[in-house]
């Protein structure tokens, strides 16, 4: 698992309560203008993108986009340093990929809250080392509960609207 150490100085992260249910934007210092919906883009072997990129310079902090847990990290070809979170209820996955590191101490189950800081922008796995950023999608879970499943949800209106 690669671990940055904490930069302190870093501004801490705006730990935004919303009671809306509206997703806080997972890269500190990005606001909701500079979004761009990529969601329906294609990519190789006839996929859709399924989530959207966040541009931002590497080491830039990813901060959870709501409360919940951490279901899984891991490192694929195509996402990289990856990380699986889970809401509270176990209804929705968060997918945050292309990280750097994680955040120092940040384990599998652990519970997190909003705002708090996961890992780092990068461009591990397929992505472009001249173009880093977070690759966040959203997927409903089934029954089973798993992870690596899910049916995709266009992240782009619900870091978007009210922010």
């Amino acid at each position: 698992m690669t671990q940055l150490p904490s930069d302190p100085a870093l501004p801490a992260p705006a730990a935004r309560t919303d009671p809306s249910g509206i997703l806080l934007i997972p890269v500190q210092g990005v606001q909701a203008t500079a979004l761009v919906d990529t969601f329906t883009d294609a990519r190789s072997q006839g996929r859709s993108h399924d989530a959207i990129d966040i541009m931002a310079p590497a080491g830039t902090p990813v901060l959870a986009v709501a409360d919940g847990h951490i279901e899984k990290l891991f490192t694929s070809e195509r996402g990289g340093l990856t990380i699986y979170q889970f809401d509270p209820a176990g209804r929705l996955a968060y997918y945050y990929a292309h990280l750097q590191g994680y955040a120092p101490g940040l384990a599998e189950q652990q519970q997190i809250t909003r705002g708090q800081l996961l890992g780092y922008v990068g461009s591990t796995g397929n992505a472009s080392p001249d173009a880093p950023h977070l690759h966040f999608a959203i997927f409903e879970l089934g029954p089973e509960k798993r992870w690596w499943e899910g049916t995709a949800i266009n992240p782009y209106p619900a870091l978007t609207q009210s922010q």
